[in-house]
């Protein structure tokens, strides 16, 4: 007889695809993100990504590296930066670092009836299919459990957009 996870553990769970629509909250967009357990972060295809200072705090500027419709700067407190290990063969000798320093943004994201402020760093994925990737780190966040067989399992995001009006 086989031990296995009691359905019951996965209880409170949301089954997610290995792609799913994210609303981006603040951004009025929908794109197609890939949901990606190998990877620790979260990415959102950004370029032209330009850090400053406002008011003593650091922020950043960039623009969405998804289509030609992009063309207005957004910009968002800076939370911090990471380093994400590059691949192999993506070694920079001239730098020496075995890493990318990449800004990190939070971001609220809607994917399916789940809403969640999760960070996600930028850099230019318009050579990938997918403009967002969500790493494991906001997963969790999500209470995901991704099987990799499914597609767009959670529908088009349906949070809420307005939060209720206290009276």
């Amino acid at each position: 007889m086989s031990l296995l996870p009691a359905l019951g553990q996965a209880a409170g769970k949301t089954v997610y695809g290995l792609n799913e629509y994210a609303r981006l909250g603040g951004l009025d967009l929908e794109v197609a993100a890939k949901l990606d357990t190998g990877a620790k972060t979260a990415s959102l295809s950004a370029r032209d990504i330009k850090r400053f200072k406002r008011d003593g705090e650091s922020w950043v500027r960039f623009y969405l590296a998804i289509d030609a419709a992009h063309s207005h700067p957004i910009e968002r407190p800076l939370a911090r930066v990471s380093k994400i290990k590059r691949r192999a063969g993506d070694y920079d000798a001239e730098s020496g670092k075995a890493y990318t320093a990449r800004p990190v943004i939070e971001l609220e994201i809607c994917m399916g009836q789940a809403l969640r402020t999760i960070e996600v760093n930028l850099t230019d994925r318009s050579a990938f299919q997918f403009p967002l990737l969500i790493g494991s780190e906001a997963l969790k966040h999500f209470d995901a459990l991704v099987d990799p067989s499914l597609k767009y399992a959670a529908g088009k995001p349906a949070c809420a957009t307005d939060a209720p009006k206290a009276e």
